[in-house]
């Protein structure tokens, strides 16, 4: 089932190299507008927001769409992981607010390693 939206967390990246790749991915990146912390633009009328440093040194991208080639998080991570060459992680699948701590600390890593399931404490 498609989800609502994507966010996934990528580490030793800027949103330069993100819009490059949303480009070619979505379609055309219009420019980021930066307010406070947080950068916004738009890749083909996908909203798209980039939080550097959102935890510790990974950085947060949301799509907030559901009509961007990516049926989930993870099917993006790995084109994310493929196009720009670092490490990606992503919920195993959409996470709800009434789900368990332990649920929550539930991460899939992509690297050169390949795709396996973590526990990344984030709160």
């Amino acid at each position: 089932m498609r989800q609502p939206d994507i966010e996934i967390y990528l580490k030793d990246a800027d949103h330069t190299a993100i819009a490059a790749w949303l480009s070619e991915a979505l379609g055309p990146c219009t420019a980021w507008q930066q307010k406070g912390q947080t950068f916004k633009c738009s890749a083909a009328g996908v909203p798209v927001t980039w939080l550097p440093k959102a935890v510790g040194k990974w950085h947060s991208l949301h799509l907030n769409s559901d009509t961007t080639p990516w049926d989930d998080d993870l099917a993006c991570a790995q084109a994310a992981f493929a196009a720009l060459n670092v490490e990606v992680r992503c919920a195993p699948g959409s996470w709800q607010e009434e789900e368990s701590v332990e649920q929550a600390d539930r991460w899939m890593r992509i690297s050169a390693d390949g795709v396996e399931e973590i526990t990344w404490r984030t709160g």
